[in-house]
């Protein structure tokens, strides 16, 4: 596994990617289907990961009609939500030492994230990793969400590096054409779902863990810093 060329800096994904948030996201929607009484299968709901706000109005309302209860769901779900994200959410494996061996190197990086800026620095900090990012972006820094590309190219203009000249790690279908839609080097890192040919064919590499983007990237760096 190699990228085509040397990154400048490393641009995150959070939910899914450095957290293991999707799993909880998961049961929450399925829970808020039933609530409303318009159940969705988590096969369905997995696909919508990487969506937030008005894109995943938008994606609801395509998928199942213009009746869809949003606004209750949408109120179940944060009921169901907030007890799970309260009782803390893991890291993803192999994430610090990700993270500290890119630190170490002095390669700049940022998050970019489908959450509020709020909720994600939260979390971030929850797990003690935040003073790792120069940046973190948010939704609401930005006028429309993944799979649009504004949120990548935010981070990237805040850290002053050309998206071309970006890695981002990404673990959602939405989140890798959000990335690629940027411009930048796209690194897949599955997390629930394994990654279609199309999608495959958006991503410099796909990677099965982030030990292995590590091992990827850590010879990278050393050159970088030399």
């Amino acid at each position: 596994m190699q990228l085509p060329r040397r990154p400048k800096a490393v641009i995150f994904d959070m939910d899914g990617t450095l957290i293991d948030t999707i799993p909880i996201y998961a049961t929450a929607m399925v829970q808020a289907g039933l609530d409303v009484g318009h159940p969705v299968s988590q096969d369905y709901v997995l696909t919508l990961a990487g969506l937030l706000g008005a894109e995943l109005e938008a994606r609801l309302v395509a998928d199942l009609g213009a009746t869809f209860p949003v606004a209750a769901y949408f109120t179940s779900v944060s009921v169901h939500l907030a007890p799970l994200l309260a009782a803390g959410v893991p890291l993803k494996a192999g994430a610090r030492e990700l993270l500290e061996a890119l630190s170490d190197a002095g390669v700049p990086l940022a998050i970019a994230t489908s959450m509020k800026r709020s909720e994600a620095v939260h979390h971030l900090e929850a797990n003690g990793i935040g003073q790792f990012f120069l940046h973190v972006v948010g939704r609401d820094d930005v006028a429309r969400g993944k799979p649009h590309p504004d949120v990548y190219l935010e981070a990237a203009s805040r850290l002053a590096i050309a998206p071309h000249d970006c890695a981002i790690l990404e673990d959602s279908f939405n989140g890798v054409k959000a990335a690629h839609a940027a411009g930048a080097m796209t690194i897949m890192v599955p997390d629930v779902l394994a990654p279609t040919d199309d999608v495959r064919e958006l991503c410099a590499v796909v990677a099965p863990s982030l030990h292995e983007v590590s091992k990827m990237l850590w010879p990278t760096v050393r050159r970088i810093t030399v």
